[in-house]
């Protein structure tokens, strides 16, 4: 925790996919960015984790972090880890990408703190999209859509924790 932080108003944000290289990463720039945009440093803390061990210390996708260098966002000294299950109790908003995700942290989670997990996509403006689709096996087009629908999704949660938990908090 950073010295100038109360701990009441710290709001602990997880984001989660496979291997924690492409989608969960992206997920964690965006937010941070945007959080620092608005001024909000001080009330958050933002990691992401993987549902399996494919990739534990390694950084994001190289193509994972062009797409985010290209919108202003710096990914490169993330490093790929694992959830933990104390995860579950230290964050208070833990993002799936997937339903695979949601389903394997739902099954590792504590009952009483289920509430916190769910899917990130729920926060975006289209109903229609509910997943974050792994980029991959694929080529740059789906790094640029990954990045589009985790932005629309980053900024819907921010604006959704900035009413539920800071209103009034900007410096």
């Amino acid at each position: 925790m950073k010295p100038d932080q109360n701990p009441a108003t710290i709001i602990n944000v997880l984001f989660v996919c496979t291997g924690n290289i492409c989608r969960s990463p992206t997920a964690e720039g965006v937010f941070a960015h945007l959080v620092k945009e608005r001024g909000l440093e001080a009330h958050f803390e933002v990691d992401s984790a993987a549902t399996h061990a494919y990739h534990i210390g390694a950084p994001p996708d190289p193509r994972s972090q062009e797409a985010a260098l290209r919108n202003g966002v710096d990914i490169s000294a993330q490093r790929a880890r694992q959830v933990l299950p104390r995860d579950f109790e230290t964050f208070d908003y833990i993002l799936a990408m997937d339903a695979e995700h949601l389903a394997i942290l739902l099954r590792a989670c504590p009952p009483r703190l289920r509430n916190r997990v769910c899917l990130m996509c729920e926060f975006g403006p289209d109903p229609a999209v509910r997943e974050v689709p792994d980029p991959y096996y694929g080529g740059r087009k789906g790094f640029e859509r990954v990045y589009t629908i985790v932005y629309e999704a980053a900024t819907g949660l921010l604006d959704a924790i900035e009413k539920e938990h800071l209103a009034g908090r900007r410096p």
